[in-house]
């Protein structure tokens, strides 16, 4: 039995909502529904530089039209991001194109914990073994258990399904895997709802395939203040180890190790400087560097990096260009679009192609350090959430002699990517947003 979410969050969270007026459970007429699609069909049409990079033209078309009709009644912001736009914005096949609730939800929902699909999965191929269950009280599906099917479907058309709901550059798919396997909770909920029991197929200890009907995970209210004072814990973290969690460096006489999770925060200028200083007092000749969960950030930070470690010039990309010089007709549905107008007239330049070209990153040539830069053996870890500005880190790296990537297929696509400015789309009656990358940029090949 289906239950719907909203219930939920009228009978748990409602009284103790954080915005007095913010509805969880409004739901919005299908004409404004209708409208906010027009909206954001029509500003991706005109904006995204690679709509259909991997989608053609006629393949889009339909899943617009797809999208559309299938708005037939009213629904709440919740119905209508999942249902509608989570199944368009993958059928781009663009990373940096993805869909976001809107402030007002995320105000409510903050520190709240909800009701869900009871187990979190490790999964890769067609495969799921259990490494928690929520429901603590449960003696036969436990940590290791490997699962078969969920509510009859097996493991392969599950994956298929929920794959479809979510955003990739191209067709990476080892990025969903990780997202999964860390929030299979989340997406279950999100693509097919709530439910009362879940059938569930298992292994048992033998190897025979049973099924057995798991409730959903309800939190007490004891949970839930004990992961509210979790929560409390990790927002009360020093900034030294806030920006530890963001980048570090270990030593030791054999090697070290240089962990980056993000290229837009943790004042990455600096710990560059310093790290590769220390690195050449200290003599280190081998080098870590850990990108696996570097979702990306600013290019001005990899280029930084790269430069510390290439031995020869290299090019931020091959083109970046845009469809239109400015956001207008759309500037007032796009976030912070009038200031994002007046800087594009410094930095975009119309060619004879038609296009929009971001020059300094298609024609500025990088030189490497001389001041402490690092010619010892370099070993880069790789996994499907490297993202973004760290693929075009990998790429710009990978030929060097003395440099190896190591580990799994990255998450951006390694040809390029569609991004350097994404601001967001908002759209004017369920304020949800979309995020729309409006430079496409095609990596330099070294």
């Amino acid at each position: 039995m289906r239950l719907y979410i909203t219930l939920f969050f009228v009978s748990l969270f409602c009284s103790c909502s954080v915005s007095k007026n913010y509805d969880p459970n409004k739901k919005y007429s299908k004409e404004e529904l209708q409208h906010d699609f027009i909206l954001l069909r029509k500003t991706l049409e005109e904006k995204h530089p690679a709509l259909y990079w991997y989608t053609p033209k006629d393949s889009m078309d339909s899943y617009f039209d797809e999208g559309y009709k299938a708005i037939v009644d009213s629904m709440t912001e919740l119905q209508f991001g999942w249902k509608i736009l989570a199944p368009l914005t993958s059928a781009i096949h663009c990373g940096h194109t993805s869909f976001s609730m809107s402030k007002g939800w995320n105000r409510f929902i903050k520190d709240k914990v909800i009701p869900s699909f009871p187990l979190y999965l490790k999964i890769w191929n067609d495969t799921m073994i259990v490494t928690r269950n929520l429901n603590q009280e449960d003696s036969i599906i436990k940590k290791g258990t490997i699962i078969t099917s969920i509510n009859g479907q097996r493991i392969t058309e599950l994956l298929k399904t929920m794959f479809s709901y979510m955003v990739a550059d191209g067709y990476s798919e080892n990025v969903n895997y990780i997202r999964l396997s860390t929030s299979f909770p989340y997406f279950h909920r999100n693509v097919f709802g709530l439910f009362k029991t879940y059938k569930v197929g298992y292994l048992d200890t033998s190897g025979i395939e049973k099924s057995i009907s798991l409730p959903f995970f309800n939190p007490s209210p004891d949970t839930i203040r004990k992961i509210k004072e979790e929560r409390k814990k990790e927002n009360k973290l020093s900034l030294k180890k806030r920006l530890e969690n963001i980048r570090s460096l270990q030593t030791d006489t054999s090697f070290a190790l240089m962990t980056i999770n993000s290229f837009s925060r943790g004042h990455l200028k600096h710990f560059f400087k310093k790290s590769f200083r220390q690195l050449r007092k200290q003599g280190n000749k081998n080098l870590v560097i850990d990108i696996r969960s570097n979702g990306g950030g600013d290019m001005n930070n990899f280029v930084l990096l790269t430069k510390f470690l290439r031995d020869s010039p290299f090019n931020g990309a091959d083109s970046a260009y845009a469809k239109s010089k400015n956001f207008t007709p759309s500037t007032k549905h796009i976030t912070s679009g009038f200031f994002n107008n007046i800087a594009l007239l410094f930095v975009v330049h119309k060619k004879g192609d038609g296009k929009y070209h971001f020059r300094f990153w298609e024609h500025h040539t990088f030189r490497p350090k001389r001041r402490n830069h690092y010619n010892g053996n370099i070993y880069v870890l790789t996994n499907g959430l490297t993202f973004s500005a760290s693929s075009l880190f990998c790429n710009a790296i990978k030929s060097q002699h003395n440099i190896k990537l190591v580990g799994e297929e990255t998450g951006g696509g390694w040809y390029g990517n569609s991004g350097i400015m994404i601001p967001e789309i908002k759209l004017p009656n369920t304020k949800l947003r979309v995020r729309l990358p409006f430079f496409r940029l095609v990596q330099y090949h070294h």
